[in-house]
């Protein structure tokens, strides 16, 4: 991220971004809810990704440097709340459970708001911002971020990993190739990266897999191609992360 553009309102709109499109590294003044409608979202720091389909939500602290990369035809809902609006008390980035609720308020905020700053002051939308952050306040955070490694060992195997995710090596077998004893790549990602070898594995096969369905790729063609051994391990995994089966998901998508 080396070109950031400065945009001091975060935007509450909505946005349509094609397969595969990006919106480069900006930042706000503002604090943003990102959303997406319909397709896959990633927001991508300098501490990594976050991926949420349309079960869950992004958290955006003002002043964070931030990336938007769309899977499949993604209808973007942006919802920026002044700094000093802060309902979550969060200064990183999370993703949050959206419930039926809490998705219609979001879908209904940004319906008809088509400048940066839409709030006109009438009552109806002080009211239906209120019931928002409520919701938002009440809403689980979500273990769908996939940190970026600093330690370079650690980065190595990432990125043997991220080039196949169905790679099912045991860390051992990694630490051979890149020239670190399973302990020490075992410490560094609890260090580093704050979870374990498996959970990480697991974290990016599920980010692959979300944008695997949201190309279409058929269920079973994604579970053996994020590296789980049959399609109903693949669908025990997602619906116990989302709630769903990933047929569901591309239905609804």
């Amino acid at each position: 991220m080396t070109e950031i553009r400065h945009e001091p309102v975060a935007p509450t709109r909505t946005q349509w971004l094609a397969p595969g499109a990006a919106i480069d590294a900006h930042r706000h003044d503002d604090h943003q809810i990102v959303y997406a409608g319909r397709g896959v979202l990633a927001v991508t720091t300098g501490a990594g990704s976050w991926i949420a389909p349309g079960t869950r939500a992004i958290w955006v602290p003002a002043g964070t440097v931030h990336a938007h990369q769309a899977h499949g035809e993604l209808e973007l809902r942006l919802v920026g709340l002044p700094a000093r609006d802060n309902p979550l008390g969060l200064e990183q980035p999370a993703v949050l459970e959206v419930g039926p609720l809490l998705r219609e308020l979001i879908l209904a905020y940004t319906q008809t708001a088509d400048t940066p700053a839409p709030d006109d002051g009438s009552p109806e939308r002080a009211r239906l911002r209120a019931v928002l952050l409520d919701q938002l306040k009440a809403s689980p955070q979500q273990p769908l971020h996939l940190p970026t490694p600093t330690a370079p060992l650690l980065r190595a195997v990432c990125e043997i990993l991220s080039a196949n995710p169905a790679d099912d090596r045991t860390l051992a077998a990694l630490g051979r190739q890149v020239g670190a004893s399973d302990r020490t790549l075992s410490r560094l990602f609890k260090s580093d990266l704050g979870m374990t070898f498996p959970q990480w594995r697991t974290q990016l096969r599920l980010y692959r897999a979300l944008v695997l369905l949201a190309e279409d790729t058929p269920v079973t063609a994604a579970a053996h191609r994020c590296g789980w051994s049959s399609a109903s391990a693949f669908i025990d995994v997602f619906r116990r992360t989302f709630g769903h089966t990933p047929g569901a998901h591309q239905r609804h998508a």
